[in-house]
């Protein structure tokens, strides 16, 4: 089965260009799969009897919904690729039912806390390039990127004059991105300091050259970036569970409470589907709901 794991890894990468991270999970839930089935198991005796087994074993082991169903999809993606390629006769997967998720509501940090991170962040910022950091926070929130999509910024992708980015987001889907005056300006102030960044870099430069570079001169990555958003959320008394995708909700949920339509909260975004993006209405109506209780005198 080993062999048809690395094949199916390889498939997504080539040919559906899924991310490091993708493939760092669909390979480590597929091979705890295949060591829960043991050696001796043939591929064409699975059934779904069996996998049924795996997910109940998993939650015997303390594992919570989401992570039992994310493991149940790596195994109907294998599963359904090997029917694809002529290895199996059907995917057995179909036949189990995912376990409910919960339905979490994002943490949305009101508007005046963001602007408190985005205006104080610099007094309290290390003394190696502060610029870079502002820079950074004010994108997350200004475009509402997520985080992989803004290290994965490239300078050629950014035109100044429209104010526009071009985002590659998952599935290496590409849409273009506006960002705001703000955002703008600490672009203007961070780029001719990137250049100091950029002179650490031991080997050639990068092509294409990324936006935000590490202390070396590198690429900076998503880790480092979740890192930078939880050092400023302790350093400045905010929530401790702020990370860079509070941000993006924040984008989201305030430009809804300001009036704009979802359809095109949904393009910048990149969602494919609507109703992710409408989670943001429920939480908006929980916002409201909120107010009233503390205010309403008939609450």
């Amino acid at each position: 089965m080993r062999a048809d794991i690395e094949s199916f890894l390889l498939h997504l990468q080539a040919e559906r260009r899924a991310s490091p991270h993708t493939l760092r999970n669909y390979a480590a839930d597929l091979r705890q799969f295949c060591e829960f089935l043991g050696p001796g198991t043939r591929l064409e005796n699975l059934d779904h009897i069996r996998i049924r087994q795996f997910l109940s074993h998993l939650h015997a082991r303390g594992a919570q919904n989401v992570s039992v169903a994310r493991r149940l999809a790596a195994i109907r993606s294998w599963l359904r690729y090997l029917t694809r390629e002529g290895r199996l006769r059907d995917n057995p997967a179909r036949l189990v039912s995912s376990p409910r998720r919960p339905h979490k509501i994002p943490l949305i940090p009101r508007p005046e806390q963001v602007g408190y991170l985005l205006d104080q962040a610099a007094s309290v910022a290390p003394a190696a390039f502060p610029e870079r950091d502002h820079c950074v926070l004010e994108l997350l929130y200004g475009a509402g990127l997520r985080v992989s999509e803004l290290t994965g910024l490239n300078l050629e992708d950014i035109d100044m004059e429209e104010r526009m980015l071009r985002i590659r987001g998952k599935g290496n889907k590409q849409r273009l991105t506006p960002f705001g005056g703000k955002a703008l300006a600490a672009l203007q102030t961070y780029l001719p300091a990137r250049q100091q960044l950029a002179a650490r870099r031991r080997t050639a430069d990068a092509n294409p050259a990324p936006v935000f570079l590490n202390l070396r001169g590198g690429r900076m990555d998503p880790r480092s970036v979740r890192r930078m958003v939880k050092f400023y959320a302790l350093r400045l008394g905010l929530p401790r569970d702020l990370h860079p995708h509070s941000l993006r909700h924040a984008f989201a949920s305030h430009l809804l409470g300001e009036g704009a339509d979802l359809r095109a909260i949904q393009e910048m975004l990149g969602h494919a589907s609507l109703s992710t993006t409408q989670r943001y209405t429920q939480t908006d109506l929980r916002q409201l709901l909120d107010v009233y209780d503390r205010t309403h005198p008939k609450a």
